[in-house]
This record gives structure tokens, sequence and C-alpha cells, in this order.
């Protein structure tokens, strides 16, 4: 042989090895289901159920502030063979640092397990990334108030790629959770009451978060895990944890449309499933819910995880098994794929595999959905991020530019009496900034906005001692209270920040934490501080952010004036200031009906219309402002509203139509709302549902026609025989500025 022809052997035998060495699973020509097929055909059990389980970063993983890594040996026990993934690794460091750090962990986690899987690594978001350094936008609820869906997806696009820059894979975000219960400690993590507008930010958040999904696999975003499936919002008593009752066909109707966007529309990776349970069933127990209805109805293909430690809970909390091993058959077999955090749940499979060997391929089943969920995201190729670009993304100044826009279209004016607002910018004029809510930035962000006038800023008292567990209503507020009133007497007009914070309303934990209330009324001496103010007979304006709905019958009879931020960005204050001194005409809109009196509750505008025949005793009926409600600088008319046929058949659309017009002397955005309400019904239905809005900016007597369509889906319902379709009969449509305002038309829909 020559040597040219033994040359020619030996490198044939390479190439064929180095072939060889690129398994399928590895190897990107191959489809994403051929890949997951021949990876888990190389694992084993115990690697398999590895793919299952993520642990939270606090159990040893360490990075310093230039981004070094350092591990426990517990985690470096836990790595062994593999990992779904890990919660919040780096989250309270720095961006280029968390990169850093999370590309070494990442290279850990490839080197130390024998098939070289990443990792998934987890975040959440509730004010942009929920990590140091990134930028910090309003709460959810606040992202609803805007009524600006474009907005909302615009925000979550920045969250995804501030995420996936730090090194972070997947969102346990956005809530796709109806939330109507003030009580509940977490109601501003969610869209609000209505179904409608819940689905639509879901979406918009989704889309956004996943980089309209091609940013998964160019490495750009982060996959969404919508949550809490299903029902979670509609805790009995607003207490997190408790009992969840919900009829079929309200859930059907009213709460499953926002998830079934999520999982149809958005494409969705993950769903979390709900920490109570569902008319008795288990939420993480529920075959019917978790399979049946997301996967053989719905077709959703990725992966299922527990709320925290929940698959554990349905033996030594829920009660519904009698055993840590029965616990985690019965996830299991419902069709829970990740067990998060919990070390006695699904730690257990790989013995119970040998016991009862039927169960290896559910275990294949969701590890499969693991790992296709890594190759979607591109991790096998692409594991590690590029602290260049990290560097360079990371609060850029057109998403700093993005969270000021979208506070300035969120904050809704709730009252305006005698036109109070815009406040003069009058050389001189003194300000006066006070009340509990005040934050340290305030004062500086006023001062930027209104540069020649004279500002006092104090807080005066706090709400609570603070304590992060179980925080007291502080009760040592008459000095304080004085202290503020001396500064008012001297101020031409007084700003008061009032409502509630992160302490007065938040998520309760499993353990030693409180977050909901029994009340909501705005938390200590907040009304008598603002009626002795109001009677030194200033102007007098109310600030209210807050994170839950609160019954503000002492603001609104008090305040010349209240602006409704809900919780804004780190720029919040400079938007209520441009609001306020008249740089910013306000267009936000309520997201929830704001009741008088918890007595109440269950209280939101889509009822069913029964509900409405009596009030209460010694109270006036109705809401305190309804919901879709939110004033404007200018005025807006409503004229000849229009439908394009009387009747509309089961298989065709129709066109509705209004005129509205800028009657002021000033640009302003109006949210034209669309409602509809079934007059006639097989079953009770709701006074009106939201079916579309729309956002317009008009000119001072600029007049626009504004249209939307009516399309059969849209008058959908589960019927008497519990089958969701359509029904002849009246429909009347209102064509407004909120739920309670605008222009009605008529038509009647016929079904053959």
């Amino acid at each position: 042989m020559t040597r040219f022809a033994t040359l020619f052997l030996l490198l044939l035998s390479f190439t064929a090895c180095a072939q060889q060495a690129t398994q399928i699973y590895q190897d990107t020509r191959y489809s994403i289901d051929e890949r997951v097929v021949d990876l888990l055909g190389k694992m084993t059990v115990e690697e398999k159920v590895m793919q299952m389980r993520i642990f939270h970063a606090n159990k040893g993983i360490e990075i310093d502030e230039k981004g070094v890594l350092s591990l426990s040996d517990d985690v470096k026990d836990r790595l062994k063979i593999g990992i779904a993934g890990i919660k919040n690794p780096g989250e309270h460091n720095s961006p280029i640092a968390a990169a850093k750090g999370n590309n070494a962990l990442q290279k850990y986690i490839i080197e130390n397990n024998r098939l070289g899987i990443p990792a998934l690594f987890v975040t959440e978001s509730y004010n942009g990334v929920d990590a140091t350094g990134c930028t910090k936008f309003g709460r959810p609820i606040t992202s609803a108030a805007s009524f600006n869906t474009e907005l909302t997806h615009r925000q979550w696009l920045v969250v995804g790629n501030e995420a996936r820059l730090r090194g972070m894979h997947m969102c346990h975000s956005p809530e796709a959770d109806v939330v109507r219960d003030p009580r509940f400690g977490r109601m501003s993590e969610a869209f609000g009451e209505d179904t409608y507008l819940v689905k639509e930010n879901v979406v918009a958040a989704i889309t956004g978060v996943q980089g309209n999904y091609d940013g998964l696999g160019n490495g750009t975003h982060i996959g969404a895990v919508a949550k809490h499936f299903a029902g979670y919002g509609q805790v009995l008593g607003g207490t997190n944890f408790a009992a969840i009752e919900i009829s079929e066909r309200t859930l059907i109707d009213e709460i499953f449309p926002p998830f079934e966007a999520a999982v149809k529309e958005a494409r969705t990776l993950g769903i979390m499933a709900s920490h109570g349970d569902l008319n008795g069933v288990a939420s993480h127990a529920n075959p019917w819910l978790l399979t049946e209805v997301l996967r053989d109805q719905w077709g959703f293909q990725g992966y299922t995880v527990s709320d925290a430690n929940d698959i554990g809970r349905l033996f030594y909390f829920m009660g519904v098994a009698e055993s840590a091993d029965a616990a985690a058959l019965l996830g299991l077999t419902a069709g829970m794929d990740v067990d998060l955090y919990a070390d006695d749940a699904y730690a257990l499979l790989p013995r119970l595999a040998k016991e009862k060997p039927a169960i290896v391929s559910l275990i294949d089943r969701s590890a499969g959905r693991v790992l296709r969920t890594k190759m979607i995201l591109g991790l096998f190729e692409n594991p590690y991020v590029d602290v260049r670009e990290t560097e360079r993304r990371v609060r850029k100044s057109s998403s700093l530019a993005l969270a000021r826009e979208a506070d300035e279209e969120s904050i809704v004016l709730l009252k305006n009496e005698n036109n109070t607002l815009p406040i003069t910018k009058m050389a001189g004029k003194r300000v006066a900034l006070l009340g509990p809510v005040l934050r340290e930035s305030t004062l500086t962000q006023f001062q930027k906005i209104a540069p020649g006038l004279d500002f006092v800023a104090a807080q005066g008292f706090k709400l609570t001692d603070e304590q992060p567990a179980v925080p007291k209503v502080n009760m040592e507020t008459d000095e304080s209270i004085q202290q503020l009133i001396e500064i008012a007497e001297t101020a031409d007009v007084n700003i008061l920040f009032l409502g509630g914070d992160e302490h007065t309303s938040k998520e309760g934990f499993f353990n030693n934490a409180l977050g909901d209330r029994a009340t909501i009324e705005p938390v200590g001496p907040q009304d008598e501080l603002l009626r002795r103010i109001k009677a030194l007979g200033k102007p007098t304006i109310v600030v209210f952010t807050h994170r839950r709905t609160l019954s503000i019958n002492g603001f609104d009879e008090h305040a010349d004036a209240i602006l409704d931020g809900w919780d804004l960005s780190e720029f919040g204050d400079e938007a209520m200031a441009k609001i306020i001194f008249g740089d910013t005409n306000p267009s936000g809109k309520c997201p929830n009906t704001v009741p008088r009196s918890i007595g109440q509750l269950p209280f939101h505008y889509s009822g069913k219309r029964i509900n409405n025949k009596k009030g209460y005793l010694f109270m006036e009926n109705g809401p305190l402002y309804p919901f879709g409600h939110g004033l404007s600088y200018t005025q807006f008319n409503y004229a000849n509203a229009k439908i394009s046929a009387p009747t509309m058949s089961g298989s065709a659309e129709l066109t509705v139509s209004v005129d509205v017009t800028n009657s002021g002397k000033i640009a302003g955005k109006e949210v034209v709302q669309l409602y509809l309400t079934d007059e006639i019904g097989s079953v009770t239905r709701p006074e009106k549902e939201l079916k579309g809005f729309q956002k317009i900016l008009l000119a001072p007597e600029e007049t626009r026609t504004v249209s939307f369509t009516i399309k059969p889906e849209m008058l959908e319902f589960t019927r008497l025989d519990m089958k969701k379709g359509l029904e002849t009969g009246d429909y009347t449509v209102l064509l407004g500025t909120s739920s309670v305002e605008g222009e009605a038309v008529e038509f009647r829909l016929i079904v053959e």
C-alpha cells in the first residue's frame, strides 16, 4: 500500500470516528423528535428523572462580583448525572457577573454529566426580569391599565432579551390567571379581572418574552411558563393555598381562555400548575386538567412544572395521597413533568420505577418534553452567553425609555374635580410631596420634570414595620401626621402619596409568611391624613400606588384629584410628575372594578345580570369606579354608533363603528371599548363582556370612526347542554369610554 493510500484510509477512519462522535441528539440535521428519541435511548432511568427536577440556586451556587462561580458539595452532588434546571442562579449579581457565572455553571453541568446535557436556568418577571441590574418595568396589572397590548409586547421583548443575556432560559411568567379578589396578595402579578383583557395581554407577553418564538432558537430570548393552571386567582377567601371552587361553565368560558390562547396562539413552552385544587381535585393530580384539556384538546407540546413543592404536598398538605410515593405517582400519571424544588417527590421515581416498571414510559414522556424544550432553545449547540453582548444590551437607553413610555400610558386619572389637574409650572410655587408611599427617588424625579418649582418632600410615617414575613401595621403615627400637616400649611399645592406597597400586598408563602388581607381599606391612618390636609383649603392631589384594588372611599371623598399608578417602573414618579404638570395627558383605564366595600365581593363588571337586582342597606349601589374607567385632560365624545346589518348568521360577521371626537383643546389618547350583552340565553349570562378595544390618538377637534368586527366565536358560550357554541338571540353592543358609558346598537344572531 502506498503512503498516500495509507494516509487516505487514516483520513477516512478519522472522519468516520468524528461523525460517530457526534450523536444524533447533538446533530441539528435531525428533527427535534428524532434527537429526543435518540437521547432518551442512551439514558438511564436515574438520568431521565434528573431531567424532571429543578432545584433553587440557594442550595449553594455562589457567584461573586467578578462572576467567579463556587459550588457547595450539595450542589455538586445534585449535578452528577445532570439536571432539568436551576431556579434563579445569579439573581443578586449584576448582569455581567451573572452571565459569566452562569456560563461557568453551564460548563460545569455539561462536563460533569456523561451525555453533556445542558440545564435550564429559570427566572421570573413581575417588574421586568426579577434580578439585579435589569430594566424595571411596571407590574403586569399596570400594563393591563394601559389597554395597549403592543406596549405590553415590547416590554416583554426586553424581558426575554435581558434574561437571556444573563444566561437564563425560561421564565415562570406570565400569569394567565383572571384575578378578581382584592384580598389576594398576588393580585398585581396578573393582568386584571377580565378574561379578554387578560388573554390579550398574556399572548402579548408570551410572544414578547419568547421573541415571537424565533428568538428561542437563535439565543436572543427565553421560554415562557404560563401560570397557574387553573383558577388560582379564585382561591376561597382570597388566601394563598386555599381551595378553588369554580363551576365548569365559568371555568370553560372565563378562566380557560387565557391559558388556551397561551398554548394555541402564543406557543408557550411551559405551563405551571396551580397550588390549589379545582372543585376538589388537586391541580397537580388532575389528569382531566393536565392531560385531557391541556394536551388532548389544546395540543400543548411543552412541559408542565409544579408550583413549588406541590407534588409532595399532595401527600403532606392536601391529603389526596397516602404516602410520598403515592404523591409522586399521582403527579406523574396526571401529567406533571417537572418537580420544582422538592427532594421528597420525583426524587423517589428511580426506586419506584424498579418496583413498577410500567411507569418508565411516563418518565420517558416527561423527560422527553424537557429535552425537547432544551433543543428548541438551542442549548445543545449554543449553551453559553456572549458577555460582550450582555454589557451592550442590558438596560439600553431604549429599554429605559420604554419603561417611561409604559408608565405614562398606564396611569389612570380616576378623579379630577374642577379641573384641578394639570398644575401650572409657575416659578416659585411651593409643592409638598407627602405621605407614606413616597419613595426615596420621588423628589428628584419631580424636580427633573418641574425644575422651576419649590418642592418639599416628607414621608412622615411608614405603613408597616416592613418585616418581610408578617409585617405589622404602624400604630405610632400621630406625631408624624402633625409634622406632615405643618409642612402642608406652607405649600401652595399638596400631593399625597397614598395606597399600599410591597409589604401590604404580597405572596403568602407556605410557611411563616402572610400576604393576603381580610379587608381592602387603605392600611393605617391614610384617610385621616388626607382629610386633615384637605381641610387646609389648598389643592390636594392623591398619587395612588398599590398592588391590590383598595376601596378608597375616603380618597374619593376628600381629594380634588386622584391619579392611580398601580405599581409603576423605576421611573414611575417621573410619569406621575409629567401628568400632574401637564406634560402628558393621562390615558390609562381601570383593569379592575373598584368596589366601595369588601362586602360587595365577588364584584366584577362581567358578573351575572341577576347579581345587580339588589344593593345593600346604608351604602350607595354599584362600584366606586367601574371597569374601564379613566379620565383625560381633554373630552372625548361618542356619536353615530352603527352596525353593518340588523341580523347575523352563525357563519357571518358584522361590523360595528362609532365616531369618536376630541372636543377639547389638547391631543389625547382614548381607549375605545367594545362590550357585548347577550340579552337572552339558555343559561344566565354576564351583564356584559369586553370583546375588543382600540387605543387611538386624537388631535384637538379631530374625529375618527373606530370600527370593530364581531365574529361568531366572540358570541360562543357554554350552553345548557354544556357544549360550547352559539344560540339564536338578541345582542346589545356598547361602544364607549368605559364599561358603563357609551353608545349602543343592537343585532340579532340567527343560528340555523
